[in-house]
């Protein structure tokens, strides 16, 4: 960078052009004064001579000795003339004129003239012919003064001076004064880049700085060399760049804060600005649009949101008010509320919060279909109750057999009434986390063998083949054995109540390392793969048919997925339709 455009130079620059127009005019003022002072001074000596000479004269009106004191009173560039009359004038020079100037145009001179008639000093600046009237160094000042000798007529003496002897005089004044001026300049100079330097330096360390806290690095400091204005402004750096780091961080901060709450959000968040662009967006938020972009295909590239969420967006802008919406999309449901963003006055942007609806919309259906399912498996027996015991009260049962069948068919609707509110209360108590499990080492090779055994009989009258795999090592499993056997019972139960004869249910123990998997097979019926899901929810009945009769609740796989999940095992099943179905679940060796 040139150095007159910098701060040092600016300075520089200024306070020399300033110094030199301040000596520029005092040069020329000093200048005029000297030469004034040295006309003036000329003038007032020749007024003083003349005077002089007058008075000699007069004392001496004749002979030489006059002359003589009159030429010894002249300095050296002086000349006199003196004038008794007209017709006797004493020359001392002899010469008849003088730069020039004759002395009868002296004599001539109107305006000098006047001293034989005024009785007073008379004094002119002659211009010498040929000469330039702007040269004043050529020009001659004549001095006049009235002569009176006795006896004879009124007289003058006139003594003239020639300026040029000024000039040398003005010439060495002004050297003088042009040296004092240059050496002023020079002092100045230096003063004025020693001034700047230490102004702009540290300046420029502010530069470097301010340079350094915009590329991101605020812990830069400028040191502070004084204790003026800039030693003040360099603090006053210091300190903005402190306070800068801290508000930096605060913010980097914050916004690492929002990024966090933002990305372990369950909620989709989505900003964006009034043209509908998006701003920010969330992990939640992102699943939503791919899982749209995924079901909208190529018809997504016609639009960079889904329908719903753009009416939303327009409508927030439109009324400056918050807004709530409910869109479904492949079989999920999505509630997105939205609200204005402002700028002052103005709205800049929408928020919006996505919340998936879905499992809450399946809750209250499996809410609405558990109370309709405990309304209808309680309807049944409470209407036999209802029928049979005013049967026997109306006595329409005509024999002691009859009112006998009635009351066991009262008293086993009464009992799966009571296994129905158990089995409730049971899975109540389980999802609750309130059931308690008495664990001990079972050998599992025979309680699995003796819980199968127990279905044989019911296998044969059915035309079931009926097999047990277990393990040839006698394996110890901690777990509640009553629990458990409860859990294969009713997997075993319904594989079953839905295998048709001359079918097979095979239960098979296969040890892992850390635990083992029991496996319920039948070549059943099989379940829709549409139903899977939902087998252990409470009351699911994916086929109308596939009940367990007036014995049955709907409630078995339900807690039987409560009670292996208490022993920190899982339970899954697999299954085709037409083909069968496997029921599996898996115990660790310690629970």
């Amino acid at each position: 960078m040139r150095i007159w455009r910098t701060v040092v130079g600016k300075l520089w620059m200024t306070i020399l052009l300033m110094v030199a127009f301040v000596l520029l005019i005092l040069t020329v003022l000093l200048l005029k004064f000297f030469e004034d002072y040295h006309i003036n001074q000329i003038k007032q000596d020749l007024s003083n001579t003349a005077q002089k000479i007058s008075n000699i004269m007069e004392e001496h009106p004749s002979g030489q000795v006059g002359k003589e004191i009159a030429l010894g009173v002249l300095d050296k560039n002086e000349k006199v003339m003196i004038v008794y009359n007209k017709k006797d004038i004493f020359y001392p020079t002899g010469a008849e004129s003088y730069k020039g100037i004759s002395y009868q145009s002296i004599l001539k001179d109107k305006q000098l003239s006047q001293v034989f008639r005024g009785k007073k000093k008379v004094m002119k600046e002659l211009t010498p012919p040929h000469s330039s009237s702007r040269n004043e160094y050529n020009h001659v000042i004549v001095t006049a003064v009235p002569l009176y000798a006795a006896g004879k007529e009124p007289g003058a003496v006139f003594v003239y001076q020639s300026l040029e002897a000024l000039q040398e005089t003005t010439q060495q004044t002004t050297k003088i004064i042009l040296l004092a001026a240059g050496i002023a300049i020079v002092l100045t100079t230096g003063f004025a880049f020693f001034l700047s330097t230490r102004i702009g330096g540290p300046l420029h360390k502010m530069r470097e700085a301010a340079f350094e806290v915009a590329k991101g690095r605020f812990d830069k400091k400028v040191p502070i060399l004084t204790h003026d204005e800039i030693g003040e402004l360099a603090t006053a750096f210091n300190t903005m760049g402190r306070q800068l780091k801290f508000n930096m961080d605060a913010l980097k901060q914050e916004k690492e804060q929002l990024r966090s709450i933002l990305s372990s959000m369950a909620d989709g968040v989505l900003t964006f600005n009034r043209d509908g662009t998006i701003l920010i967006m969330n992990p939640p938020a992102e699943t939503f649009l791919q899982h749209w972009y995924h079901v909208q295909g190529d018809q997504a590239k016609d639009a960079a949101l889904p329908d719903g969420l753009s009416a939303l967006l327009r409508k927030v802008v439109e009324t400056e008010k918050e807004q709530t919406d409910e869109i479904e999309i492949n079989g999920r449901f999505y509630v997105m509320i939205a609200s204005p963003l402002y700028n002052q006055s103005h709205i800049r942007g929408v928020v919006t919060v996505i919340r998936d609806m879905t499992e809450e919309r399946k809750l209250d259906k499996l809410r609405d279909d558990f109370i309709a399912n405990v309304s209808h498996e309680l309807r049944t027996p409470v209407a036999m109750l209802q029928g049979y015991s005013e049967a026997i009260i109306d006595d329409i049962a005509a024999s002691e057999e009859e009112k006998k069948e009635f009351a066991k068919i009262i008293y086993d609707e009464t009992l799966r009434i009571g296994r129905l509110v158990n089995e409730l209360l049971d899975l109540a108590r389980m999802e609750a986390g309130h059931f308690s499990f008495r664990i001990e080492p079972v050998p599992f090779k025979s309680f699995i063998e003796r819980v199968t055994h127990k279905f044989n009989g019911i296998a044969k009258e059915k035309g079931i083949e009926l097999l047990c795999e277990a393990s040839d090592r006698d394996l110890v499993i901690e777990m509640d054995a009553d629990r458990i056997e409860q859990v294969l019972t009713n997997l075993i139960d319904n594989a079953l109540r839905h295998t048709a004869p001359n079918g097979y249910v095979k239960v098979k123990e296969e040890e892992v390392e850390d635990g083992v998997y029991i496996h319920v097979e039948d070549n059943g019926s099989g379940i829709p793969k549409e139903d899977l899901p939902f087998v252990f929810e409470r009351f699911y009945k994916a086929d109308k048919a596939r009940t367990r009769g007036k014995s049955g609740t709907g409630l078995g796989l339900a807690i039987a997925k409560n009670i292996v999940e208490g022993h920190n095992g899982r339970i899954f099943v697999k299954s085709k339709t037409g083909e069968g179905t496997t029921f599996s679940f898996f115990l660790p060796k310690k629970a």
